[in-house]
């Protein structure tokens, strides 16, 4: 966006919100390689396991209901990887949606001076390929997380009902 046919302040345009996205220290997560992308899911886990280890057992001894104890604390240890993956989602699903809109609502110099632009078709287009290209593989990888999530608490619930 030149900033002479763009109105919109540049901290507010799309395309320099994905920027700041892509590299922010959080966002920029999404984005890694597999390795890198998956220890800190496993990290967080493992942490939270300080947390959820004592609370399972307090339901089941893991002397006397080992496997009880251990798929419990494991669900429990999920709840924090799972809110981060929710965070990176909810914050790529909102650069994309602000990508692909043909218009760009922004302020001024307050809440009170709301301003809508819309972008010319060669913007609409880079942006779009932007989706595309970059944005979507990362919502992809994330959906599959979320699925890969979904099927291990289904599994442990078979393997509960199974005790």
């Amino acid at each position: 966006m030149n900033s002479v046919t763009c109105p919109v302040p540049v901290e507010q345009r799309p395309l320099n919100e994905y920027q700041d996205l892509k590299t922010s220290w959080f966002f920029r997560w999404a984005t890694l390689d597999r390795w890198g992308y998956l220890k800190p899911i496993a990290i967080l886990w493992v942490i939270n396991w300080l947390v959820a280890g004592p609370i399972a057992s307090v339901s089941f001894a893991p002397s006397k209901h080992l496997p009880q104890f251990l798929l419990l604390a494991s669900i429990g240890a999920s709840l924090i990887p799972i809110l981060a993956l929710v965070r990176l989602y909810l914050g790529w699903v909102y650069v994309r949606t602000r990508l692909l809109n043909t218009s760009v609502f922004y302020e001024e110099s307050g809440w009170y001076d709301g301003q809508i632009w819309q972008k010319p078709p060669e913007v609409l287009a880079q942006d779009q390929l932007i989706v595309s290209y970059q944005i979507q593989p990362i919502l992809q990888r994330l959906q599959k997380s979320f699925a890969a999530i979904a099927a291990a608490f289904l599994l442990c619930g078979v393997v509960w009902w199974l005790l």
